[in-house]
């Protein structure tokens, strides 16, 4: 499929997916159309067997995605702004559940929908450069693409509320510091540091992996009984692939493991 506002390429001999927001002239700023490419390549990276992981970033030095396209979102009524926030909430949905580790390399700016853009992805390495922050109060709105619930998940309920509340924009190393992303690198190295964290994932169990991350983001949506019976569930269900077995007799033979996503 071709896209207009993004490039999708395969890296990692076709392991890993990087996933490029396009629109360095408005700082890759989140239209409607943009929302439903960046869906529709999801989908489509989600229903290959051979990708394994994904990083998602943006075009030029100056934004990962810099929010939600305030030109496209002035004239909105109530009803076409839901349908909008609709848009920003199915492809966080759809991160969240593909079986692929979606890593953010925020490389600039990532502010309102490109803060909770990089939310709703796994985890995130910043540039020193990253500036991360949820404004939209400024704009007499609140955010729209899963930000007041994924945020204070990733970050506490006070935090949150502070961040969102005063539509304060914090450094790259603010973010660290509070949990919003997981590294901070020089911009010249963030994305090797999350293509080699990609590529790490990739030769892993691509089922074990798929079925950690489903547990993982279940933890956080469940009560903890619920949650662990799904854990044992899913814990189970590994053990009727052949890649338990390789993984295991690797182990036990003191060789490589060469998974095969069965």
């Amino acid at each position: 499929m071709e896209y207009r506002n993004l490039l999708v390429e395969r890296v990692a001999q076709g392991a890993v997916a990087r996933v490029t927001v396009n629109r360095p002239s408005v700082l890759n700023a989140l239209d409607a159309e943009t929302l439903r490419e960046l869906d529709a390549a999801m989908e489509a990276i989600a229903d290959d067997d051979g990708m394994r992981a994904v990083v998602l970033t943006g075009a030029g030095e100056k934004a990962f995605v810099a929010g939600a396209d305030i030109k496209a979102m002035v004239e909105l009524g109530p009803e076409a702004a839901s349908e909008f926030a609709a848009l920003g909430h199915r492809l966080g949905d759809r991160i969240a559940g593909m079986p692929q580790i979606v890593i953010a390399a925020v490389n600039g700016f990532a502010l309102g929908g490109g803060c909770e853009l990089a939310l709703a992805c796994d985890f995130a390495y910043a540039s020193e450069r990253a500036k991360f922050g949820q404004p939209e109060v400024n704009l007499a709105v609140i955010p729209g693409f899963g930000g007041t619930s994924r945020l204070a998940r990733r970050i506490g309920l006070p935090r949150a509320i502070e961040l969102v509340t005063t539509g304060a924009t914090i450094d790259a190393q603010e973010a660290l510091r509070i949990g919003l992303v997981n590294k901070v690198l020089p911009p010249g190295e963030l994305l090797g540091a999350a293509q080699a964290a990609a590529e790490t994932i990739a030769k892993k169990g691509p089922r074990a992996v798929a079925n950690a991350k489903r547990s993982l983001r279940a933890a956080d949506e469940r009560p903890l009984s619920q949650h662990n019976r799904l854990e044992i569930e899913l814990f189970g269900a590994c053990f009727a692939t052949e890649d338990q077995k390789e993984g295991m007799r690797a182990f036990l033979e003191k060789r490589p493991a060469q998974f095969k996503g069965r």
